[in-house]
């Protein structure tokens, strides 16, 4: 399987003032199919695609705008032993290809998550073109959701960061 590394580089950039607020920050734009397409002005007005999925995984994918690179961040209550700010080591599959990473730690009003910064534009466009997206951190499964209506959510997200200017 082939791996790319897709973003230990831009983590630093995040440290104390990344995603960690953007719960009351959202400002919505629209939708698209499966996801709500929103504004986080704490990030340059950089815009995002936003689900809530049936293993209670709440997943954004978006752009940072202030750094000029692009994120995927999951919250899910059950994953309770999330140290915040501490990385980990973990590794994507989007329909069988495979890429590795590194994801902070935070909280979103009390719930844990993990935020993956990526600098790549091809990982973007592959969280785009794909059907299921299955995240794991030492080799176990952590989240596995279904990624119907991404590629029309995504492009929604580029023309709301057109308009943003």
């Amino acid at each position: 399987m082939f791996k790319r590394t897709v973003a230990a580089l831009s983590l630093a950039v995040m440290g104390a003032t990344g995603s960690a607020g953007w719960a009351q920050s959202l400002e919505p734009w629209g939708s698209s199919d499966y996801w709500d397409v929103m504004i986080d002005p704490t990030l340059g007005n950089g815009c995002l695609i936003q689900s809530a999925f049936s293993d209670g995984s709440v997943v954004r994918v978006g752009l940072d705008r202030r750094s000029g690179t692009g994120y995927v961040t999951a919250f899910n209550e059950a994953w309770g032993d999330i140290e915040e700010g501490a990385i980990y080591p973990i590794s994507f599959d989007l329909d069988g290809e495979g890429f590795e990473g590194e994801a902070r730690g935070m909280y979103l009003e009390g719930v844990p998550g993990a935020d993956i910064i990526f600098d790549n534009v091809d990982f973007f466009m592959s969280i785009a073109e794909r059907q299921t997206m299955t995240l794991y951190h030492d080799g176990a499964e952590v989240m596995s959701i279904d990624l119907t209506g991404t590629m029309a959510g995504l492009a929604a997200v580029l023309e709301c960061q057109d308009e943003q200017g």
